[in-house]
């Protein structure tokens, strides 16, 4: 189960940065959001993938495996968040490309339109 957890992590962050290194402003977007994924996964098995197991240690039983719900808190509000942002981001993508005509990222080509 780590293993495949952790390839997926691997998997998310690698296609992450592949479409952060893009010249356009879409393959942007879904490349950050690949990395919260990852980000989000990699947070998640923080918490002792365990199935069947409390979320809170009951008495005080030393040798009871249990769950950290902590982590999953977390994942829950940044999957939350990083909804809200995604929505913002690509409005003002949107907004740009209306707006230039393009959805390039390469500013040093702009650079020599300019001075031409």
């Amino acid at each position: 189960m780590e293993f495949l957890v952790a390839s997926a992590i691997g998997v998310l962050t690698a296609a992450g940065v592949y479409l952060i290194l893009r010249l356009r402003t879409f393959p942007v977007i879904l490349g950050t959001s690949f990395l919260s994924y990852a980000v989000n996964t990699y947070l998640f098995a923080t918490g002792r993938l365990v199935v069947g197991a409390p979320p809170i240690l009951q008495g005080h039983e030393a040798h009871v495996t249990y769950t950290d719900p902590v982590p999953q808190a977390l994942v829950l509000t940044a999957i939350v968040i990083g909804f809200g942002m995604t929505a913002v981001v690509l409005m003002l993508a949107l907004a740009a490309y209306l707006s230039g005509g393009h959805d390039k990222i390469d500013l040093q080509e702009d650079a020599s339109e300019d001075r031409a």
